[in-house]
């Protein structure tokens, strides 16, 4: 399974690293992702990156602030996110499925979540 590290609370502008780390299976033939979920709202899309990090889709409200990335020898996904603002609170799932397409719809493995709170 997958299991989402570094979330936490933070000030307005602040910055936090989030890793996703497969437990017991190996990340490298998998595209890997990261989405959200705000109170009261829909899990949304955040960001996600191929197997090998050539192909990289980043949802607009976050593009410029939030920045994906991988290590498969570390066996890690991480998702960067600078600027932080009080509308990115949230609990932050990874997930991951052989195809990057489908982050579109319903990726087949996920994590448990962390949670992320921006607020001053």
């Amino acid at each position: 399974h997958l299991v989402e590290s570094g979330g936490g609370s933070v000030q307005p502008g602040g910055s936090l690293s989030l890793s996703c780390v497969g437990s017991g299976r190996s990340l490298d033939i998998y595209a890997v992702g990261w989405f959200r979920q705000a109170p009261g709202k829909e899990r949304a899309f955040i960001a996600a990156i191929s197997w090998n990090g050539d192909q990289i889709n980043t949802e607009d409200s976050v593009r410029g602030r939030f920045t994906i990335s991988r290590d498969n020898a570390r066996n890690t996904v991480s998702l960067q996110m600078d600027m932080l603002e009080p509308e990115d609170t949230a609990v932050y799932y990874c997930a991951a499925d052989l195809q990057l397409g489908q982050f579109l719809y319903t990726p087949e493995i996920w994590g448990q979540g962390t949670q992320v709170t921006v607020s001053s």
